[in-house]
């Protein structure tokens, strides 16, 4: 039997030894800086979800699956595979020495693969919390989220009561972007499911995870961070995020330095840094309608309307024609107030990515297919917002109020050359167990790029 590890390692170190050269010097580079950081992440040993805590300074590499779908998918699964590898092998070179890999190194890493990440770089998924639970129009229990009203809830939010797989979505996409296997999966998990979606999700992608270390031969079993919302929930008004809504809104001359960010000019004032919820639930930010209004023409931030309506989401790569929907209507009014001294509890909302994203303890980043399937401009408004704290801008007390190291993370990509997809079908969303054959996908090999542009 072919040993796929050492495929996938070989290959990686063939085409990608580039970029464990810029994070072996971006992680040594600032190995002796000493900050107050304390990181808690977690992750599913056994079917039950542990705590993990990190008191002493590590350098941190961040990738993501989504709460989107349930399952795996081909995308997800290389992120993960592609993380592992460039932490195993850095950390490897962090305590040897860089050098061309010779055949003891290849069995060293190997060795280290089949174990837990264990080193000065941690490996973790971002899962964001705040998305639709269909965003992608490839969920199998689609039928039901809508019937039980929360089409247009944050994934946080959802519930697994009334949930049940859809027959007919399981049936017209078995070997594309479901498998039977993982309808089976699905429906055992919702029996056993403890009424959080966000437990069901990733009880099932553990699950999957522990099948493919078994298949590979590497541990794939990554820490977790739930953002933005189970923090924003268990916060206090001292809390990071909350400081982060809080100074972001405060008044006209801070939203305008995160408009720049975003490459957006305040003309219309249509972009809610933090989208509030609606009290019957809705939370999608597709489907929410914003608008800003100050004092005085350039004040203080006087009121942020909001207006949820129906409105698609994205389409599945299968057939682009059956995009799910986000069934919401409502609209109201959040003063200012509410936003720039702000409670989460009071008001609950969603605050972007870019902003939110400078809680996450990561160091590092690993993007999938930037320049293909990834967006460059999401990438290019996380990266000026890092820019700005840095300045003293947007964000000016981040440094010294939590001892946050402020700089803008390396940035490493699955190569849009090297991207995985279903054998037959060509999708990248496709399940995991919707491969027949999994060694085609190990065949193609692990290409990494490293994003220079974005510093």
């Amino acid at each position: 039997m072919q040993d796929y590890c050492r495929v996938l390692l070989e290959d990686f170190l063939k085409t990608s030894f580039q970029s464990v050269n810029v994070l072996f010097e971006g992680a040594n580079s600032v190995r002796s800086q000493s900050t107050d950081r304390k990181v808690t992440l977690f992750q599913y040993v056994a079917g039950r979800k542990m705590s993990v805590h990190f008191e002493d300074e590590r350098f941190y590499l961040r990738s993501s699956v989504e709460y989107s779908n349930p399952h795996l998918t081909v995308e997800e699964v290389q992120g993960i595979i592609g993380t592992r590898l460039l932490e195993t092998c850095t950390n490897y070179y962090l305590e040897n020495g860089l050098h061309e890999p010779t055949e003891d190194d290849i069995l060293a890493i190997m060795e280290l693969l089949k174990k837990p990440p264990n080193g000065y770089i941690v490996p973790f998924l971002l899962n964001t919390d705040d998305i639709e639970a269909d965003r992608y129009s490839m969920n199998p229990l689609k039928r039901s989220i809508i019937d039980t009203g929360q089409s247009a809830f944050p994934v946080a939010n959802v519930t697994t009561n009334g949930l049940k797989v859809d027959e007919v979505y399981a049936k017209k996409y078995n070997g594309s972007l479901i498998s039977k296997k993982e309808v089976e999966l699905i429906k055992e998990a919702l029996r056993n499911s403890n009424g959080s979606y966000l437990d069901f999700v990733d009880s099932i992608k553990y699950t999957q995870l522990q099948e493919l270390t078994d298949f590979c031969g590497m541990n794939l079993s990554l820490f977790s961070l739930r953002m933005p919302l189970s923090p924003l929930k268990t916060e206090n008004k001292d809390g990071l995020l909350h400081y982060i809504v809080s100074e972001s809104n405060k008044d006209y001359s801070t939203i305008e330095e995160a408009y720049a960010c975003m490459g957006r000019s305040m003309t219309k004032r249509t972009t809610l840094l933090t989208v509030p919820h609606s009290k019957k639930g809705f939370g999608s930010k597709r489907a929410a309608r914003g608008k800003l209004r100050f004092e005085n023409g350039d004040g203080k931030l006087l009121n942020a309307t909001v207006t949820y309506k129906t409105t698609p989401l994205y389409p599945n790569d299968i057939d682009p024609q059956d995009v799910a929907m986000a069934i919401c209507s409502d609209k109201f009014s959040v003063s200012g107030e509410k936003l720039s001294d702000y409670s989460y509890t009071e008001t609950p909302s969603s605050p972007q990515f870019f902003l939110y994203s400078l809680a996450s303890p990561e160091d590092a980043t690993m993007w999938h297919g930037v320049g293909a399937v990834g967006s460059s401009q999401l990438l290019q408004s996380y990266a000026n917002a890092r820019a700005a704290c840095k300045k003293g801008k947007l964000l000016k007390d981040l440094n010294q109020k939590y001892h946050l190291n402020i700089r803008i993370p390396l940035q490493f990509n699955l190569s849009p050359a090297g991207l995985w997809s279903h054998p037959i079908h060509r999708n990248i969303d496709a399940s995991i167990g919707s491969v027949e054959n999994l060694a085609d996908l190990a065949q193609r090999g692990m290409k990494l790029e490293h994003l220079s542009a974005f510093k």
